[in-house]
């Protein structure tokens, strides 16, 4: 899941892995050529404008498009230019029209109170329409900026869906975010309002928003006019005159607001992207592109009907939340479930099995790091023994790489398919997966399967050059992108043609290194960041978390590049044991130093595993690699913004000292 698959700006290569570095993963026999994939991914590269206008016909146009791809500005590519439309009727209005306002639209489920609310398309519509209304009673209109900054309810969604009802751009700030990261998001989007909570619920505190807030605001250079503040029963914010109002009292006396006719190429929201510091990253999101791609992607990829139960277990600031959690269900007619808890501890690793059951959810999105935490507490799946699924028909992990012990895991005891698949904030939806809406492929542990129709994915040396199958490069799209991917940078043009096009003209960098098969299997084994030189050989560390993540103690693992005055970098491992090992750590460190030896060979140089009780992550799920190795090098590391728990990185401080000293 970022999912993520929320990543990290893609780095610029200095260099491409050499294909010796990388072990490729086995094959098993070759993935049968049944025909439905082939084809249209065939049709989406022969003629990317036909093959996307004709998915276009599925979305309600207010006015039809004049040309499905404007490509004369590369990479600026404007899908649907000419057209009008509305994304919130369309994610609404038109499902209460056709009959299916009884239709339950959102399930909020809440591990903190116990509480399931479950809310129609009717009463979603209704309660849209009137915040809507009380946006555009405090000055918002087309094309201004509104953050969003809340916690995980209903009225979040409602918030985001209202912006998009009235054609202003929402930008999403996931709740608790701290003040002076988030005084820099106020200062690039220059929003005209901003709507809050009094508080979100982690699992043993409140977490109160409103002070945050109050100190961005005080902090930032751009006043905003506007605050609304949804008071929640946990806690009360305390008010400015003048600027703050209360949700629930505006709300009582709104008109409701009808849909604004916006452009296609409109901005429907800014995102940010996890880990940015300093100069703010916005990547922007179109409305026709998007709903286009959204509304296929949803069938084709996770196969899910209007009706069905589709859960994305992340949140609404993070682009798997924007994609599915908000728009991506209800585009479709289907419900989206929006869950207020954790994995574990809310109150135990059964938390989401019972999510599955009690509202019969078809399809689960999460972080791989979610199942390992999961796995971590219960690795013999005894939570999971004599529950009763039968709504349940698959898992899809995203955000990080999904080893294959994780994978194998949960295949065995949720018994679905269980599909790693990729992509990143930037792209918006997948890149590639195993579509088991258009066909359900043969399972290569370790690869996210194939390249979705749309994405004309290769994998390329440093002068842009296709590498042979099997060997590593970088993995890189060939334009035109198609719709529902990032238009541009928030106020930086410049800056989004520079960060992932200048360097390939006439692709995409993603900013991630790996290989693809002869049957096309993709295998993305790190960022390009994450290779690294050891004695003059380039090594994916993913390659060798993989073999760590295999051994049977090991929950969750990762791997940096330390200095070293010798070899210039080497490997070391840091890795976190299942609940309930008490093998003594030396002797766990000392054979996933044998099988790595044993596994790459002694080229990876890899000689150091530390046992740790905790990873530093982002609150999506992503394992902070790089602040762990600045860390480790002794630099002056700032904590990211977006971390989950900055306490943890003491004690990587304390053990990678310690490995120095000794």
């Amino acid at each position: 899941m970022e999912l993520s698959t929320e990543a990290a700006a893609p780095a610029r290569a200095r260099e491409t892995p050499a294909a010796d570095a990388t072990p490729v993963p086995p094959a098993p026999a070759a993935a049968p050529n049944t025909g439905a994939l082939d084809r249209l991914q065939h049709a989406a590269r022969a003629n990317p404008a036909a093959f996307w206008a004709e998915r276009a016909a599925a979305i309600d146009w207010l006015r039809p498009w004049d040309a499905a791809l404007d490509a004369s500005r590369a990479p600026f590519n404007r899908w649907f230019p000419g057209g009008q439309l509305n994304t919130c009727f369309n994610a609404l209005d038109r499902h209460v029209l056709a009959g299916h306002g009884a239709r339950t639209a959102l399930i909020h489920d809440s591990a903190y109170d116990g509480r399931a609310t479950r809310v129609s398309y009717a009463e979603l519509l209704a309660r849209t329409a009137r915040f809507a209304g009380v946006l555009r009673d405090l000055g918002v209109g087309r094309g201004d900026r509104v953050v969003i900054y809340m916690p995980m309810v209903v009225e979040a969604v409602v918030a985001m869906l209202a912006c998009a009802r009235l054609g202003a751009v929402h930008s999403v700030v996931f709740g608790g975010f701290a003040a002076p990261e988030l005084a820099t998001r106020i200062d690039d989007c220059t929003p005209k309002a901003v709507v809050t909570a009094s508080c979100g619920i982690e699992p043993g505190r409140v977490v109160e928003y409103k002070p945050l807030l109050d100190a961005a605001l005080a902090r930032a250079r751009h006043a905003v006019p506007a605050v609304v503040v949804l008071q929640r029963p946990q806690c009360a914010a305390a008010m400015t005159p003048g600027r703050d109002h209360d949700w629930q009292a505006l709300d009582a006396r709104a008109t409701p607001a009808d849909c604004v006719p916006v452009e296609a190429t409109d901005p429907l929201y800014i995102l940010y992207t996890s880990g940015t510091t300093g100069q703010p990253k916005g990547i922007v999101r179109d409305n026709g592109g998007h709903a286009v791609a959204l509304l296929w992607s949803v069938k084709a990829v996770y196969d899910i009907d209007p009706g069905d139960v589709f859960w994305a277990a992340s949140d609404i600031g993070w682009q798997v939340g924007h994609s599915y959690i908000t728009y991506g269900p209800l585009l479709a007619g289907a419900t989206a479930l929006l869950y207020e808890g954790k994995p574990v501890g809310t109150p135990d690793a059964g938390a989401f099995w019972r999510v599955l059951r009690e509202h019969r959810v078809k399809v689960l999105l999460t972080a791989p790091t979610a199942i390992r935490a999961i796995r971590r507490e219960d690795p013999d799946g005894a939570l999971l023994r004599g529950l009763d699924l039968p709504d349940f028909r698959a898992l899809f992990l995203a955000g990080e790489r999904s080893d294959a012990d994780t994978l194998r895991w949960a295949e065995t005891h949720l018994r679905v398919p269980v599909v790693d698949h990729w992509w990143q904030t930037e792209t918006g939806w997948p890149i590639a997966a195993d579509p088991l809406g258009i066909e359900r492929l043969p399972v290569k542990h370790g690869s996210p399967t194939r390249a979705v129709p749309g994405w004309d994915i290769h994998a390329l040396d440093a002068d842009g050059r296709e590498v042979a199958p099997g060997e590593t490069g970088l993995l890189a799209v060939r334009l035109p992108l198609p719709p529902g991917a990032a238009t541009t940078i928030w106020n930086a043009d410049e800056r989004f043609e520079r960060a992932y096009f200048r360097d390939l003209p006439g692709w995409y960098k993603t900013g991630d290194a790996g290989c693809i098969d002869a049957d096309g299997y993709i295998f993305v084994m790190s960022r390009v960041d994450d290779v690294i030189n050891v004695a003059g050989h380039r090594l994916s560390t993913g390659a060798i978390e993989e073999v760590l993540a295999a051994h049977p103690d090991v929950a969750e693992c990762a791997v940096i590049g330390m200095a070293d005055a010798l070899k210039g970098q080497v490997p070391v491992g840091f890795v976190v044991l299942k609940k309930g090992v008490a093998r003594a750590h030396a002797a766990v460190a000392a054979e996933v130093v044998a099988a790595v030896r044993d596994r790459i060979g002694p080229v990876a140089a890899f000689r150091q595993a530390l046992v740790v009780e905790r990873l530093p992550k982002t609150r999506s799920g992503k394992i902070l690699r790089a602040t762990m190795a600045g860390i480790a090098d002794g630099k002056e590391v700032a904590v990211p913004a977006t971390i989950e728990d900055a306490g943890v990185l003491e004690e990587i401080r304390v053990a990678t000292r310690a490995l120095v000293a000794g």
